[in-house]
């Protein structure tokens, strides 16, 4: 997704706040969070990008939901298990609870994958002051709105997607997991970046509770960790659609010389990967468990107690 889609989505989510949607499910914790609302690209998104775009079609949903549910995914996103953390239950949150809910963001991987498609890195790297300006733009306007409680990823190792490494055929470009180097390091300039207006942010809204979670070092351990962790270890492996000079994407079938290219795998749950872009139920699950407990967070707080962050100012 580019950037004019990013704040194209971004409007379409503030305008979800304010007329009270939520994506909160059951459950409790600390701080008792009334609601979450999620500003995501395709990784975190539960439906919001189907409907307005293009729907997600079988078999996403297939492991969980039994059908497609919105999400690019055999089942769950890692929003499905922050979504445990709130009080409220499926129903729609209430004006008054704006300001008690919780914030949360996961973008960036879409912006730096749009603009690897259609421009070289450097043009990507130069771009990227202007991503995290979007994302400024829109913390600050949902303030104003009320949202005082933030937990914000940042982007994950982009050059160890499959998809990523399928198309960067160079093996001068690879690190000891196999992953394309450089592009990772645009994913960390961009974490860089991000961090550095996250602190900035906080000394602008003295009001409000900003927690930044370092989504990249958690997804890195996991791929790192793969066989031990249950995973296949292979780095171009993913469970739907397929490779055969060109990407297949999930949920579309062809017939090539007799072959059947797009059928998904038997067990998704042993790939990191779903797609070649976007993580499996599994993979999502392993990085909630590790990230919700606070392991990866600064200041380093589980999510059931975001509401105890420091103010900045």
């Amino acid at each position: 997704m580019g950037l004019l889609k990013l704040r194209r989505l971004l409007v379409l989510r503030i305008l979800g706040l304010l007329i009270g949607v939520t994506t909160a499910a059951g459950g409790s914790g600390n701080c008792g969070f009334p609601a979450v609302y999620n500003f995501g690209d395709s990784n975190s998104d539960t439906g919001g990008i189907s409907a307005a775009f293009n729907a997600i079609q079988p078999p996403n949903g297939e492991t969980f939901f039994r059908r497609p549910s919105g999400r690019a995914c055999d089942g769950r996103l890692i929003v499905d298990f922050i979504d445990r953390t709130s009080t409220s239950i499926n129903r729609i949150a209430r004006p008054q609870e704006f300001s008690k809910a919780l914030y949360t963001f996961d973008i960036g991987q879409n912006d730096l994958a749009y603009g690897y498609q259609h421009s070289s890195e450097e043009q990507v790297r130069a771009s990227i002051p202007d991503i995290i300006n979007t994302f400024s733009e829109a913390v600050q306007q949902l303030y104003k709105e009320g949202a005082r409680y933030f937990w914000v990823h940042n982007t994950g190792p982009i050059g160890c997607l499959p998809y990523s490494i399928l198309y960067n055929k160079s093996p001068d470009n690879r690190d000891s997991n196999g992953c394309v180097e450089s592009q990772n390091e645009v994913s960390r300039e961009f974490n860089r970046q991000l961090k550095s207006r996250l602190l900035k942010l906080g000394k602008k809204l003295p009001l409000a509770r900003i927690i930044h979670i370092d989504m990249y070092s958690a997804k890195y351990l996991l791929i790192s960790k793969a066989k031990t962790q249950g995973f296949v270890k292979n780095p171009v492996k993913f469970c739907c659609g397929s490779y055969y000079g060109y990407h297949i994407d999930c949920g579309k079938r062809e017939v090539v010389n007799g072959t059947v290219y797009g059928n998904p795998c038997k067990d998704p749950s042993r790939h990191i990967s779903w797609d070649g872009i976007h993580y499996s139920e599994a993979a999502n699950l392993w990085i909630a468990n590790h990230i919700l407990n606070g392991s990866f967070s600064d200041p380093p707080l589980p999510i059931d107690k975001a509401c105890q962050a420091p103010r900045y100012a």
